[in-house]
């Protein structure tokens, strides 16, 4: 291994406590491989767990064209989601991070594991209890969002804190890529999105998650929550913004505000 894994870690973490952003890792180590950023995330998961925090669930990022596009990257990636990410519907957050960003995405919670390889979009759906509307406040450890793929890996995916509506659906009765979504920043639209954007079917973001996550002998255990990816492209936010997103009667309003 050529990459000081606790090294490169404990730089992730002071940068998060610090509100202080480092320099990219793929600036500095340019033999970085993809198992060796989730092998730094790990790390800093594993570390935060011993903090006393607890694995709630998972999250998907960079599953849409939109989001590649924004970040110019080809492919998506996932982080963990802890015990002390999740906030309440309407909360009012504090504006203590680097340089946070809001996206809306569905969110599913499995009543059974689900472990690669090999899990297809069926066996999605079957192992979920059900799917809620969410937000997911987004933030980057790298300095300016200067990140490559490999960065945001390492960096536990970009990600900060997340909201979860309270209208909950069977995700057997529902039209997964036809679920709609309306986007507002002040109360003004800013984008939307659909399913369908999100490699074509959110269940299809989990069932590549799980078959991600068997490179590391890791699965999805019942009781999690999984966060399947931006229907459109995030939002930045600042002190006084508030953010809406509107997926109708199907799965309602989830909205965060920040002071």
């Amino acid at each position: 291994m050529i990459v000081n894994l606790i090294e490169w870690s404990n730089k992730l973490l002071s940068a998060e406590q610090n509100q202080n952003g480092i320099q990219p890792l793929t600036q500095s180590l340019e033999n970085l491989t993809v198992k060796d950023a989730y092998l730094i995330q790990l790390e800093t998961i594993n570390e935060k767990v011993a903090q006393g925090h607890r694995i709630t669930g998972k999250k998907i990022g960079l599953t849409s064209k939109a989001m590649q596009n924004l970040l110019n990257v080809d492919e998506p990636d996932y982080g963990h989601l802890l015990s002390n990410m999740e906030i309440k519907d309407g909360t009012t957050l504090r504006s203590d991070y680097l340089k946070p960003r809001v996206e809306a995405e569905v969110a599913f919670f499995l009543k059974a594991p689900l472990k690669g390889p090999n899990v297809t979009v069926a066996q999605v759906i079957e192992a979920t209890d059900y799917i809620v509307g969410s937000l997911e406040i987004v933030d980057s450890r790298i300095e300016n969002w200067k990140i490559k793929l490999l960065d945001t890996i390492a960096d536990n995916a970009s990600s900060a804190k997340y909201v979860l509506g309270d209208v909950k659906r069977n995700a057997a009765q529902v039209d997964l890529p036809a679920i709609e979504m309306d986007f507002y920043k002040n109360g003004t639209k800013v984008n939307a999105g659909k399913g369908e954007d999100v490699l074509g079917n959110p269940a299809a973001c989990v069932a590549w998650l799980v078959n991600r996550l068997a490179d590391f002998n890791i699965g999805i255990e019942a009781g999690e929550v999984v966060l399947s990816g931006a229907l459109s492209a995030a939002l930045d936010a600042e002190v006084g913004d508030v953010f809406v997103a509107d997926f109708g009667e199907l799965l309602g309003k989830v909205k965060v505000e920040f002071k």
